[in-house]
């Protein structure tokens, strides 16, 4: 059987919704491009009306424009690795899928096989929010991941020795997906749960909380951090734009959450804020 293979430009916001989407239409392996994400599916399955009518959808809501290609089966490894190139961040962080080879001056080494989920390190935010992590100690600490994806950022906070590791996920592929990661990079204890910030309630107290999600769920989501966030502990941030910071800013310092950072790639930023 041979396969199809969609390649759709999209903002980075709708990426997650189209890719969940798409998944419902059959599709079942996604990569993320540097303007939105490859999605392939077997041939006999592909509708080219279903998946206009999906996009159609929301096109009041977004742009995207998408392209079409048939792969030949015995070339599906081959264009698999070609969409998937390893990453290597912050001079310290192998990201990779299991067919590469690990580099040999990688001090921590992740693999990840994404599936339906993004995170593999390609979008700027995940590249940001890793390298924040590297200036954290994370050594013995507990750490929360919202909107976890693959669990790249939960599997790189057990590269850096957190104690223990809670992620979180509104989509049950992609918590089943950041489970498999989670296991196949040796920290099958990381708690992956699907739900949002009401999983969190109650919760033990955490010295960093991770969150790559988007302005809007940031802003709506803050104050649930922040309840389960230990004086002195960090928020780690990123999903928005730099004309976004100053709004997130505003809503952290009304939380008593103290700005300290932040990095910029491609108008992407990661922040970083310390409970006062």
């Amino acid at each position: 059987m041979d396969f199809i293979e969609v390649t759709l430009k999209v903002n980075a916001d709708f990426a997650d919704i189209l890719t969940a989407e798409l998944g419902e239409l059959g599709f079942d392996a996604f990569v993320e491009t540097e303007d939105g994400f490859s999605a392939y599916i077997t041939e006999d399955q592909y509708s080219e009306m279903a998946l206009q009518e999906t996009l159609q959808r929301y096109a009041g809501l977004v742009q995207v424009t998408y392209g079409v290609q048939k792969i030949e089966r015995q070339n599906w490894n081959e264009e698999w690795e070609k969409n998937f190139e390893p990453l290597f961040i912050g001079g310290q962080v192998s990201v990779r899928a299991s067919f590469h080879p690990r580099p040999e001056q990688a001090k921590y080494d992740i693999v990840i096989n994404p599936k339906m989920s993004f995170g593999t390190g390609h979008h700027e935010t995940t590249t940001l929010m890793i390298e924040n992590q590297l200036t954290l100690a994370h050594q013995g600490r507990r750490v929360l991941d919202m909107g976890c994806g693959t669990g790249i950022l939960a599997i790189m906070a057990g590269e850096l020795g957190a104690a223990e590791i809670v992620a979180v996920e509104i989509e049950d592929w992609t918590v089943e997906n950041a489970r498999e990661n989670a296991e196949l990079n040796g920290y099958s204890q990381i708690d992956v749960r699907l739900g949002g910030a009401e999983t969190i309630a109650g919760e033990r107290p955490f010295d960093i909380i991770l969150a790559n999600i988007n302005r809007n769920v940031l802003l709506e989501d803050m104050p649930a951090y922040k309840a389960v966030l230990k004086p002195g502990g960090w928020l780690l941030l990123s999903g928005f734009y730099t004309e976004d910071l100053p709004i997130l800013q505003q809503k952290a310092e009304a939380l008593r959450l103290l700005y300290q950072s932040h990095r910029v790639k491609n108008n992407w930023v990661s922040a970083l804020f310390r409970a006062r």
